[in-house]
Formats: C-alpha cells, structure tokens, sequence
C-alpha cells in the first residue's frame, strides 16, 4: 500500500430517504359503485448503514466519493398495496473506523468487527393509506399520510490502524527500515525527518505459518499531544495496537530520555496507552562494538527495569530473529 493511497480521516454528507405517500382510493369492482377505503401505506424510506469489512485497510473509497443518498419510499396504492420500501445504503469501512458527528466531535460508535453493522440514519417512515382512518361516522375517509421526510448529517469517518505491534519513535530512528526487513511492505526510506507521513502495515511471517501485523506509526516529537506536528493525528492509530515497541537509536544522545519523552507524549494524550506492554529496541546497534554494548547494557539495566530492551540492526539483519520471538511471546502472553 502506498503513502498516498493510505486514507483515515474523511468527512461525508448523508441523507436517507423520504417515506412514500399513503394512498386516497375507494374500493371500486363491477357491481360495487362505492365500497370503502382501502389505500394502501406507502414505503419505508432508505436507511443507510455502515458496514465492517475486514478486506479493507483505508478509506480511500471515500476519497473520491463523499455523498451518499438512500432511496425514497414508493406510493401507496389501491386494493391496501403498500409502496416499495426505499433502497438501503451499505457503505464499507475497514476495522477500526471511528464515527464521529461532524458538530459536535460526539463518537457515536466504532465499527470493530467484520459484517457488523450500524444504522448511521433511519429512512423517513411511509405514510398511511386512508384505509387506516375509517370510523362508524367516516366511512370513506379521503384523506392520508403523506410520508415523513428522510434525514440529513454530516459525519466524521477516522480510522485508527487496527495492529498487533506499533513502531513508537523519534522521526528518522529506523522505524520504516525495520518494517521493510520484518515484512514484505515497501515503505519510503530517506535520511530525513517525516518520511513517512502516514501508517504504513506489514504481515511478520512467523514460524510454524503464524503471523503477526506490525504498523510503523509516523515519528512523535515532544508536544505531540497537544497537536504538535501533527500529533494527534499519529498518536491515535497507537490506540488499537496491543504492544508497543519503543525504537531508538543507537546514536541516540540520551536513549533513556528519549524513551521518556515518548512515554510521556503518550501518557498525556491517552493514560490508558501505558497499559499495554512494551518493548525498547536500540536500532542501528552494528555501529556498537562489543564493549559499548556492555557499558550501555550495565547502565539500561537500572533505567529499564520494569520494560524489557534489546539490540537490533535492520541493516546488518542482527537481532531480528530474537525480536520476532520476543513479539511473539509478548503478544501471546
């Protein structure tokens, strides 16, 4: 999947449908001149209704298509025939889509699971036919129902990246390196900070025809729970991912700082992130001879005590078995 194909954030304008009318007919037949009432109700209008796909990773269908109208109710008619209902609105979003009014930024629910459905807005309901008002006093009541107008809103669709790891780091630390030596996904790799701009998903084939996904969330900086560098924008996909793995470099100047300053940027948008497990790994590790790795495992050990680190080089390809193991006994615990 490329950058630009990757869509999470779109806003749509719905209306269902109108309800159709009820119908003002008398019972005519051959030797029946004036028999009684018998229009019939008209149609439900379309609802339109949101639906779990579990085959899709974006929404990049709505990039292009940003309305949506249900159908209209038909007439009522004669002989209490009631009116079509109005044709229903499915629209697919991938796992993970949040809802939102478009207003009042109210969450109105999340679609998790596959096939689920929620009604996002009810078609008008039809009117009645004269059928239903006859009385001992009206026989041949003449008139009816007409059908209750369809309904209008403006909705917020936000995806947030359903993973079982997410990549946390500075910009430019190794993270879409790393997926890209971990998986087959094709992430852009440059030297510069904010290369990747976007979550970018990749499949870790693992031992045995098991399997995990792992998403390389955009790089953190310091305020991003205040919106700094688009920050919350990032700082939301990390919500849906079970562990948490904290990537830093090895030329870092301080990586327990760092590894602060992440936890920290976390803990102020969301407290609850700080629930999930965590796993700090020291990236570009072939730059470090053997004897550094010692002085900086003795000093890691009083910092890290409660997370688990490692050493790892996506370039030199070491540690990258042991990281799957430790993934994989972290997601399975």
């Amino acid at each position: 999947m490329t950058e630009g194909n990757f869509v999470d954030y779109v806003k749509v304008h719905l209306e269902s449908g109108k309800g159709g009318k009820g119908s003002i007919h008398l019972h005519r037949e051959k030797f029946i001149t004036k028999g009684g009432p018998d229009g019939g109700d008209g149609g439900r209008g379309g609802h339109i209704i949101v639906r779990g796909n579990k085959n899709l990773w974006t929404l990049l269908g709505f990039k292009y298509t940003r309305t949506y109208r249900a159908g209209h109710g038909g007439h009522g008619s004669k002989n209490r025939s009631s009116g079509a209902d109005g044709e229903d609105v499915y629209i697919d979003v991938p796992l993970g889509t949040v809802i939102k009014d478009s207003e009042t930024q109210e969450v109105l629910f999340e679609i998790t699971d596959d096939q689920e459905e929620k009604i996002l807005l009810e078609g008008g309901m039809g009117g009645r036919g004269n059928w239903h008002f006859r009385t001992a006093t009206n026989q041949t009541p003449r008139y009816a129902q007409p059908g209750i107008d369809g309904l209008e809103i403006d909705l917020i669709f936000e995806l947030k990246v359903l993973a079982d790891v997410g990549l946390v780091g500075f910009p430019n630390a190794g993270k879409s390196t790393l997926l890209s030596v971990l998986t087959s996904a094709k992430p852009k790799i440059a030297d510069y900070e904010f290369t990747t701009l976007k979550p970018n998903l990749g499949i870790v084939e693992y031992r045995d025809f098991k399997s995990f996904v792992i998403a390389d969330i955009p790089g953190i900086i310091e305020g991003a729970a205040e919106g700094k560098g688009l920050g919350h924008y990032f700082l939301r996909h990390i919500e849906r991912n079970s562990t948490l793995l904290f990537l830093i470099p090895a030329d870092s100047k301080d990586i327990t700082k760092e590894y602060e300053i992440l936890l920290d940027e976390l803990r102020r948008y969301n407290p609850e992130l700080l629930d999930k497990s965590r796993l700090v790994v020291i990236s570009k590790s072939d730059m470090l001879d053997e004897e550094l790795i010692a002085e900086m495992r003795a000093e890691l050990d009083k910092d890290f005590k409660d997370v688990p680190y490692m050493f790892i080089s996506s370039v030199a390809q070491l540690g990258l078995v042991e990281l799957k193991d430790k993934l994989w006994s972290m997601l399975n615990n």
